[in-house]
């Protein structure tokens, strides 16, 4: 595992698919065009009109995917030469691991909540064949770079379509189609806003769905995007609202949580619950989310936004900003 790229990428990948002899896309639709070198590659997809459609190719191939590797594999000289791949894995494993240690050595200083310490807690405390739904927004970021694929769990969210709000109802239909897996919706305090109600369907069928809430009162992907455009947020802030008393109000176990040190006590105690449950944390509004690789571009709309945010009086709110962003590890690596 050398990490991902896209927009959710962390660690090596990008370093790994530039720096690679041949990049092999199979069954993939890759839609970020600034993330994809300008190496050799070699597309398999079962739609022909996919084939080519993001990047030049040496060489495309239509058909099924399994049935063509398992056709090419034969005639594959296999190598034994591994540094390039233990290269980018130690790339990777130290990305990670710097990453992770940013946000959970003296945590009881990191007051809110960091959010990627919440989702690493997560992944160590949820059982290994989970099920994670997943809310449209930064819960994306934070779950594909924390949670750990082993080959049993299943991560469903609104990837294609981008669409709000999803995370509780997968949920839903995850719980009523595996009734004896451990279900965890991690859902954002925007998308949660928009079909509240469904807690009471959870409730009303005693639904053991677990709702890990990453209340940061606000739209944080939507923050983002604006910040980079070179637009000082606007209209994104959701008020600061107690879900696990909203929760409560349901008949569902809820919890609030403020406190760092608070957070895998509470998380153990919603995922052994017989019962829904949610966990309401009050996580850090000022944590964004950096992709391994910003262009020019980007890094010029944010440092307009930044100005134009420093001019309005808002010097205190970009060093808060500055502040708990500058422990993100890895740096990213930025391009004309």
């Amino acid at each position: 595992d050398v990490g991902m790229t896209g927009l959710l990428g962390y660690g090596a990948c990008y370093e790994a698919m530039h720096d690679a002899d041949l990049l092999v896309l199979l069954g993939t639709d890759f839609p970020y065009q600034d993330f994809l070198p300008g190496a050799r590659t070699l597309q398999i997809d079962h739609d022909a009109t996919r084939l080519g459609r993001r990047t030049r190719l040496e060489l495309a191939v239509h058909g099924d995917v399994a049935a063509t590797v398992r056709a090419v594999l034969p005639l594959v000289e296999q190598k034994t030469e591994r540094s390039f791949l233990d290269h980018m894995l130690h790339r990777h494993a130290t990305a990670l691991e710097h990453g992770v240690s940013a946000y959970t050595h003296d945590i009881e200083r990191h007051r809110p909540i960091h959010p990627e310490y919440a989702a690493r807690i997560l992944d160590e405390v949820a059982s290994d064949d989970a099920v994670f739904t997943v809310d449209t927004g930064m819960n994306n970021v934070w779950a594909a770079r924390y949670i750990t694929p082993n080959g049993r769990r299943r991560v469903i969210g609104s990837f294609r379509h981008g669409s709000m709000a999803n995370a509780l109802p997968q949920a839903i239909g995850a719980q009523l189609a595996y009734p004896g897996r451990q279900v965890i919706a991690m859902a954002g305090d925007g998308g949660l806003g928009m079909l509240l109600g469904e807690l009471l369907t959870i409730s009303m069928y005693q639904l053991p769905v677990k709702v890990i809430v990453f209340n940061n009162s606000a739209l944080g992907m939507v923050k983002l995007e604006m910040l980079v455009d070179g637009l000082p947020d606007y209209q994104i802030d959701n008020g600061d609202f107690d879900y696990a008393a909203i929760a409560h109000a349901a008949g569902i176990h809820g919890i609030r949580v403020e406190e760092p040190t608070d957070v895998r006590v509470a998380l153990g105690d919603a995922l052994t619950h017989p019962g829904p449950a949610l966990v309401d944390l009050a996580t850090d509004p000022n944590a964004l989310s950096i992709p391994p690789h910003i262009t020019a571009a980007e890094g010029k709309g944010f440092a307009l936004a930044a100005g134009k945010t420093v001019l309005d009086g808002g010097v205190g709110k970009m060093i808060e900003m500055a502040r708990v962003n500058l422990r993100n590890i890895p740096r990213p690596t930025i391009t004309a």
